[in-house]
């Protein structure tokens, strides 16, 4: 049985989308026009590989048809300069067999698209875009933000970049800090789509996780004494060593309380805590990413859910609160304390987070509320709220979850 294309086009899309835009960029010097071009070889792809089969090698064809779309881009123009002309005409001999993906012209993409050209919601957005592949509904979800506010703001961003003519390259090293914290938080998200996807059918998309975590490491090599650097490292390979249990053989989400330790990955939580150590090593005080690192220490370090020193996180989060203060920081704060101290005192925290209405919208509010709810003894109202959960979750693996958690709360 043949292939179905589309199912092909997405996974390859998935796993050698931001290696396609940075080789057109490299070749063409242009991020915004990369981008655009190889969103046009998707759409031929859909047609031809119906009606011809995938090809051999999928990232290479979608890269060669990306490149003869931005020549025929450059043609259609009035007049080329001269190094468009010469571009167009070196990118015209190419052939499939030219595509050779390299690492380093992801790493570089991400720091173009984190240019200080751009605002800082542009610069997340494009480089979640371009970078990690996401469709424009996931960032609107992981950002909390409208679906046509991300999407203008990729708009603008690729306009900015082709007015300002940015140019495809590793910003000089002096450079490097001054971009650091957007691209350190923009490969956060990436890793956190990766590790808790917030739309789709699958509860884990591990081929981000996995190339954020690989940037993350080339970013610590680049700058090796960043803590900020070292504490993102550390946050993703504690987190990445939960993936080995963090689904069934379904593919159905198991949540911490119920998962196999024996199944986390005990090189990962060795890296991660060596990372750890080497942040707090270079002396400058523990970010919001080594924070966040000390917090899955906690749990990694623990035999058991029962064990986990929750009096440890609560104080974690409470540092962390003070220096990345967010809604969602909050929210992990309440759940912190309903474990530490009981669910109480925790739901009127959660109450004080809605009434804020940063969250409104978000699964996160009502999906903690039916939690603590149903630890209360309140089935009724437990149940209304994991319903109402799952009804906002873009996720279906996790809505399964929270409907199953809503039929189980007792009457």
């Amino acid at each position: 049985m043949s292939a179905d294309p589309t199912r092909v086009l997405d996974a390859v899309w998935r796993m050698e989308g931001a290696r396609i835009v940075a080789s057109v960029a490299r070749a063409t010097g242009d991020v915004a026009l990369a981008e655009d071009v190889s969103q046009e070889a998707i759409v031929e792809a859909l047609g031809s590989w119906r009606e011809n089969g995938v090809p051999d090698n999928p990232g290479a064809w979608l890269t060669a048809v990306a490149k003869r779309r931005a020549v025929d881009a450059w043609r259609r123009r009035s007049a080329l300069d001269e190094r468009h002309r010469a571009i167009a005409n070196d990118l015209a001999e190419l052939t499939d067999d030219a595509w050779e993906p390299i690492d380093d012209d992801v790493l570089r993409l991400v720091f173009t698209a984190c240019h200080p050209a751009l605002s800082r919601e542009s610069q997340v957005a494009l480089t979640l875009r371009v970078v990690g592949g996401l469709t424009t509904p996931e960032i609107a979800r992981m950002l909390l933000v409208p679906v046509p506010t991300v999407q203008a703001r990729i708009t603008r961003a690729k306009k900015t970049l082709h007015a300002a003519k940015v140019p495809f390259e590793t910003p000089d090293p002096g450079e490097w800090p001054g971009r650091l914290q957007t691209v350190l938080s923009v490969v956060y998200l990436i890793f956190t789509e990766g590790y808790a996807a917030t739309s789709g059918d699958r509860w884990v998309r591990a081929d981000l996780a996995v190339e954020a975590l690989r940037l993350g490491r080339m970013l610590t090599a680049l700058m090796p004494r960043e803590p900020d650097a070292w504490g993102l490292v550390a946050l993703m390979e504690l987190q990445a060593s939960r993936f080995g249990a963090r689904t069934d053989a379904t593919g159905r989400p198991v949540l911490l309380n119920d998962q196999d330790r024996n199944r986390w990955d005990r090189a990962h939580i060795l890296r991660g805590r060596a990372a750890l150590a080497r942040a707090d090593a270079l002396g400058r005080g523990r970010g919001s990413y080594a924070l966040q690192a000390a917090i899955a220490e906690q749990h990694a370090i623990a035999g058991s859910f029962a064990d986990t020193d929750w009096d440890a996180i609560v104080v974690l989060y409470e540092a962390l609160g003070r220096i990345a203060p967010s809604p969602v920081v909050d929210l992990n704060h309440a759940v912190a304390v309903s474990m530490a101290t009981g669910p109480g005192t925790a739901l009127t925290m959660v109450d004080r987070i809605a009434a804020g209405g940063a969250l409104r919208g978000s699964h996160l509010i009502p999906s903690v509320r039916g939690e603590l709810l149903a630890r209360l003894g309140r089935a009724e109202e437990a149940r209304a709220e994991l319903l109402a959960a799952a009804a906002l979750t873009g996720n279906e693996r996790e809505a399964e979850v929270l409907r199953a958690k809503a039929a189980a709360v007792g009457g």
